[in-house]
């Protein structure tokens, strides 16, 4: 019988970690995106973002290496900061401009963070993200059975 702990120490069944994980989603601020440019290679940095039950949002300026990016390469990878806790995020982004982006998601954006990038002088870019994979794991007890997204569906 597996040990289901919340506190991290033991080996959570599948539907806890899909709920651990959505708890995250909705409650953390920061998320770690890697993209990459066919010459370029990779680029790794931290950005604000939203879960709005279905997608991460986040927001950068338009000219910004992420955005560039992600215009020739949509696929990305996004990680929770946390490495005993970890969330993985796969999938593939499109970048909005900040005057089209649907105001439901711009105004959930500016309540969490008090900013609404719409407001600035510079272009900003809304970058959406529907996970397709997610994998999650406490330690090395839950590296097998990680994957609790695949193709878009959760598997808890």
């Amino acid at each position: 019988m597996e040990n289901s702990d919340s506190a991290g120490t033991g080996r959570r069944r599948p539907a806890e970690r899909v709920r651990d994980a959505l708890g995250r989603l909705a409650a953390e601020r920061d998320v770690w995106v890697s993209t990459a440019h066919p010459e370029h290679g990779p680029h790794h940095v931290p950005l604000w973002f939203m879960w709005d039950g279905q997608a991460v949002w986040m927001c950068t300026s338009a000219t910004a290496a992420t955005a560039r990016n992600i215009r020739k390469e949509p696929r990305v990878r996004l990680a929770l900061p946390d490495t005993f806790d970890v969330v993985l995020l796969q999938g593939e982004a499109e970048c909005i401009p900040d005057q089209a982006v649907p105001g439901e998601a711009a105004e959930a954006f500016a309540r969490k963070f008090g900013w609404d990038p719409r407001a600035e002088e510079g272009a900003f870019v809304y970058i959406r993200v529907v996970p397709s994979t997610v994998r999650a794991w406490r330690g090395e007890p839950e590296l097998r059975g990680r994957v609790i997204m695949r193709d878009g569906m959760w598997l808890g």
